[in-house]
C-alpha cells in the first residue's frame, strides 16, 4: 500500500491535481507526455532539508508547505566537462511562489559561487545554463502557506572552452572547443611567435585551455627573400618600441620585379629616433625616404628602381613611441603596383593591375573615406602608374547615420583618440522600430565620458553614461533614435592601440521579444518557440564538413538580449589526431593533420603490426575529413616452439632421428621384419606454443600363426554353408526331374482298348492328372495314333 501511495505521488497527473484550480489546464493528459524522467518530489518539513542529484536528467519539485524560515538546498552535480541546463517547466508545471518566498540558483562549481537567477526572474519557460558541472538551488519559505511551489527540469549538456584570443599580428584556428579540442597559433610575416604554438582544451568543472595564449612579437631586422607581399613593423608594435635599437631589413623582390612601400603608421619620438628606406641592398644605398627630412608621410608611398630595398630603424636611449608599420608589395615590369587602403577594401577590373586597370575603394563599417580618389586607373604605358593616390579610411568624430545596422567608432580607432574632443553621432531607424546598442569595446580615460541619449538630441533621457573601462554590454532605446556623445579630457592624452570604444547598433522590433538572429553561412538554426520571447533557445548547427565556432545555443534573456554572439561555421580542413598505438612510434608529415597529410606507425622491436601502417587524411565533399583506415595495433611477435622427438619402440623405424622437429615437419614410421604397422604411417608437427604432433606414433605388432589361420577360418565359415545349400538345391532339382518322367510314362494307353473302358463310375475322376491340376491340353498334344502307339505295362 505504501509503495502504491509513493507511486501515486510521483505520478504527473497527481502533481497536476495538487495545483490550485486557477492554475490547472483543461487537458491534464498532455502532462504525461512532457515528463520523460523520474520526478523527485521534496516536501518541506519543519526540519532543514537538502538533497543531492547526480543523474544526467531529472525534475525537482520545490513546495512551500509548513513552517516559516525552512531552508532547503538542492545540489545537482554531473560529470566533469558537462554543464547543467535548468528550465522552469512548461505545460501544466508553472511557477506559483508566494511573494515572501526566496529562491536562488547558483553556479557553485567554480572558484566562487555565481548567481544565475533568483525569484525575481524565475518564470515559466526560463532556461538557465551553468558554467560548471554543479548547480545549487537554495529555497527559503517566509510564511505558513501551502499554495506556493516550483517545478524545475534539469539536464546535462557538454561544456566548452571559450574561443582563444587571437594574437596581434597573427591568427588562431581551433579544431574543437570541447574537451580535447586544440587551438593552433601562427604569426604574420615580420612577427615571431612567443609562447606555445598549440593549446588543448582540458576537461574540468569548467573546461579551460592548457596555457596562456601566445603573442606575435615583431622581429628587429632580417633578410626577406622573394618578397612579394607582407609587412615590416618595429619591435613592440602596436605598442611602444624599446630604446637603443638598430634594426636592418633587406627586401629582395623576385627577378624582374620592383618593390613599392605603403606607409601604414609612422610615429617616432621627437629626438634621434629614425626610419630610413634606401634604394638598394646595403646601408650605403641612396635613400628614398628619411623621417628626418620629411614632415608628412607620402600618401603615394615609395618605389624602388630595382629589386632591392634597404630599411633601417634606429632609436636612442631617451623617449619611445609607437614606431612604424610599412607594407611592401612586388610588381612586374609593365604593371602598376597593387593598391592598398587601411581599414578598407577595393575591387579591380584587372587582378594583374596592367595598363587600363580600374580600382574602386570602400571603407569598413565605422570608417569614412578621406583624401585621395574613390576610383583610380593605371595609366602611362611607358612607365605604368596610378593616376591618383589611394584614399584613406578613418574613424571620424561625429556623424549622422540612417542605416538599419552599423558601427560607431571612437576617433582614429584603433589608434588612440585625441585630447579635448567633443563628438556627437545621431542614429535614426524606421519609426516603428527601436535600436539595440551593442557596446563591444569600452576603454576610456577616467576623465573621458561616453553618453547615450534616448532620442534625437541631447535633451533625451540618458540610457547610460560611462568612463574608464567596462566589459561587453548592451543597451536598448525606447524609440527609433539615439544620440551618442563622446567627450575627452583636454588635459590628458591617451596612448596605445585599442583605447576608445566600438559600438555596434541594430534596428530591432519595438516589442517584448529578443531581436531576430541571422542565419549563418554553411549552417542552419532552429528555435524552441516560434516567438522570440524570454527563455526560448536558438540552436545553431553546421552542415557536414564544417565546424561551429562559438556558442551552439543562444538564449533570450530576461532583459531581451541574447546570451552570446552569433557563431559561425568554418570549413574543417584537418583530421582529428588519430591517437597513439601502444608499442609503436608515430611518424607524421605535419603538426596539424591537414588534408593530404599522412601518419605512419612503426612497431617496436618484438611486435608485429596488425592493420594498415599508413593513414592518410582524406577530404570528403559533404563531410568532415577522415583518416583512410582504422588505427592499427602492434601485437607481440610469438615464435612457435618445436615438437619433441615422439619416441618409438625398438621394432619401429623412424624416417629421421633428432631431438626436435620444426613446425610443419613430417615424420614417417615403418616396422622391422616380422612385424606389422598398426596406425597411421606418418605424423606431422602442428605449430603452436608449444607445437604438438597431430597424433601419437603408430605401433608394430608381431605377425603370428593365429593371425595366419584367421583367413582360413573365415573362408571355411563362408564356404561350407554355401556348399550345403548348393547340394540341397541340386538334390531337389534331380528329384523333380525324375518325378516328371514317371508321370509321362503313366499317362500313355494301349491301342486295342478304348481310352475309358477300364474306368468305373466311382473312379472316373481318380486320375492323379486332374488332382494335380494338369491341363487336358497336355493330353491333346500327345501322339495318339494307334498305329504308332505302344503301351508299356
Amino acid at each position: 500500500m505504501k509503495k502504491d501511495q509513493a507511486r501515486e505521488k510521483l505520478n504527473p497527473d497527481h502533481l497536476i491535481s495538487k495545483l490550485p484550480s486557477s492554475f490547472q489546464e483543461e487537458d491534464p493528459s498532455s502532462a504525461s507526455t512532457t515528463i520523460i524522467t523520474t520526478i523527485i518530489t521534496t516536501m518541506q518539513t519543519s526540519e532543514p532539508c537538502s538533497m543531492n542529484f547526480t543523474e544526467s536528467e531529472g525534475n525537482i519539485e520545490i513546495q512551500q508547505h509548513v513552517d516559516r524560515g525552512v531552508e532547503c538546498t538542492y545540489l545537482i552535480t554531473v560529470y566533469l566537462g558537462y554543464g547543467i541546463e535548468v528550465q522552469v517547466s512548461a505545460g501544466h508545471f508553472i511557477v506559483h511562489l508566494s511573494k515572501t518566498s526566496l529562491i536562488t540558483v547558483e553556479d557553485t562549481g567554480g572558484q566562487e559561487p555565481f548567481i544565475l537567477a533568483n525569484e525575481s526572474v524565475l518564470m515559466r519557460g526560463l532556461v538557465l545554463r551553468s558554467w560548471s558541472n554543479q548547480i545549487s538551488i537554495r529555497f527559503r519559505g517566509n510564511q505558513r502557506l501551502n499554495s506556493g511551489f516550483l517545478l524545475l527540469h534539469y539536464q546535462a549538456f557538454v561544456l566548452s572552452c571559450t574561443f582563444p584570443k587571437e594574437p596581434a599580428g597573427g591568427e588562431v584556428s581551433v579544431t574543437n572547443l570541447h574537451a580535447g579540442g586544440e587551438a593552433y597559433f601562427s604569426c604574420f610575416t615580420g612577427y615571431k611567435l612567443q609562447g606555445p604554438k598549440m593549446l588543448t582544451c582540458r576537461n574540468a568543472t569548467t573546461p579551460y585551455w592548457s596555457g596562456k595564449e601566445p603573442q606575435c612579437v615583431a622581429s628587429c631586422g632580417g633578410m626577406i627573400k622573394n618578397a612579394t607581399y607582407g609587412r615590416i613593423v618595429s619591435p613592440g608594435f602596436p605598442g611602444n618600441y624599446s630604446n637603443n635599437l638598430t634594426c636592418h631589413w633587406v627586401l629582395e623582390a623576385p627577378e624582374g620585379h620592383r618593390l613599392h612601400i605603403h606607409f601604414e603608421k609612422v610615429a617616432l619620438a621627437e629626438d634621434d629616433d629614425r626610419l630610413l628606406i634606401k634604394n638598394g641592398n646595403n646601408i650605403d644605398s641612396p635613400p628614398v625616404y628619411d623621417s628626418y627630412e620629411v614632415e608628412y608621410l607620402p600618401n603615394e608611398g615609395v618605389l624602388s628602381t630595382g629589386r632591392y630595398l634597404f630599411v633601417e630603424f634606429t632609436t636612442d636611449g631617451t623617449m619611445t613611441s609607437t614606431g612604424a608599420a610599412i607594407r611592401y608589395e612586388a610588381f612586374a615590369k609593365g604593371m602598376c603596383y597593387e593598391p592598398f587602403v587601411k581599414y578598407g577594401n577595393f575591387s579591380s577590373s584587372d587582378s594583374t593591375y596592367s595598363m587600363g586597370a580600374v580600382v574602386e575603394f570602400s571603407c569598413n563599417p565605422g570608417y569614412t573615406l578621406e583624401q585621395g580618389s574613390v576610383v583610380i586607373e593605371c595609366v602611362d604605358s611607358q612607365n605604368p602608374q596610378w593616376n591618383e593616390t589611394e584614399p584613406a579610411c578613418r574613424a571620424v568624430c561625429s556623424g549622422e547615420i540612417t542605416d538599419s545596422a552599423g558601427v560607431v567608432l571612437s576617433p582614429n580607432w584603433p589608434e588612440a583618440y585625441d585630447k579635448g574632443q567633443d563628438c556627437i553621432w545621431g542614429i535614426h531607424v524606421e519609426e516603428d522600430k527601436r535600436i539595440m546598442l551593442d557596446i563591444q569595446v569600452l576603454n576610456l580615460g577616467k576623465n573621458d565620458q561616453l553618453t547615450f541619449y534616448d532620442g534625437d538630441d541631447l535633451t533625451g533621457n540618458i540610457l547610460g553614461q560611462y568612463s574608464g573601462a567596462r566589459p561587453h554590454f548592451k543597451l536598448y532605446t525606447s524609440m527609433a533614435d539615439v544620440t551618442i556623445q563622446f567627450q575627452s579630457d583636454p588635459a590628458t592624452n591617451i596612448y596605445g592601440y585599442n583605447n576608445g570604444f566600438v559600438v555596434h547598433f541594430f534596428e530591432v522590433p519595438r516589442n517584448d521579444t529578443c531581436p531576430e538572429l541571422p542565419e549563418i553561412p554553411n549552417g542552419w538554426k532552429s528555435t524552441s518557440h516560434p516567438d522570440l520571447i524570454h527563455g526560448i533557445v536558438v540552436t545553431y548547427q553546421c552542415y557536414p564538413g564544417y565546424a561551429l565556432v562559438g556558442s551552439e545555443i543562444l538564449m533570450c534573456q530576461w532583459d531581451l538580449t541574447w546570451s552570446g554572439d552569433v557563431p559561425k561555421c568554418d570549413e574543417v580542413l584537418t583530421c582529428r589526431d588519430p591517437g597513439n598505438v601502444e608499442h609503436s612510434r608515430k611518424v607524421i608529415t605535419g603538426p596539424r593533420f591537414n588534408v593530404g597529410s599522412t601518419v605512419q606507425f612503426i612497431c617496436n622491436k618484438g611486435y608485429v603490426l596488425s592493420g594498415s601502417s599508413l593513414l592518410t587524411c582524406n577530404n570528403r565533399d559533404s563531410a568532415v575529413p577522415k583518416w583512410s583506415d582504422r588505427l592499427p595495433k602492434c601485437v607481440r611477435k610469438l615464435l612457435a616452439l618445436p615438437c619433441r622427438n615422439p619416441g618409438a619402440a625398438s621394432t619401429s623405424i623412424q624416417s629421421s632421428e633428432k631431438a626436435f622437429y620444426q613446425a610443419g615437419e613430417i615424420l614417417t614410421f615403418s616396422c622391422a621384419a616380422g612385424y606389422e604397422l598398426r596406425g597411421g604411417a606418418t605424423i606431422y608437427c602442428v605449430p603452436g606454443h608449444p607445437s604438438q604432433w597431430n597424433s601419437t606414433p603408430p605401433v608394430c605388432r608381431v605377425v603370428s600363426m593365429d593371425y595366419s589361420m584367421e583367413g582360413t577360418n573365415i573362408t571355411l565359415a563362408v564356404f561350407i554353408p554355401t556348399a550345403i545349400v548348393l547340394v540341397i538345391v541340386l538334390g531337389i532339382y534331380v528329384y523333380f526331374v525324375k518325378l516328371c518322367r514317371m508321370f509321362r510314362k503313366s499317362v500313355r494307353m494301349p491301342t486295342s482298348s478304348p481310352p475309358y473302358d477300364n474306368m468305373t463310375e466311382e473312379s472316373a475322376f481318380d486320375n492323379p492328372i486332374y488332382e494335380s491340376g494338369v491341363s487336358t491340353d497336355v493330353m491333346s498334344m500327345q501322339d495318339v495314333d494307334s498305329q504308332n502307339t505302344s503301351v508299356l505295362s
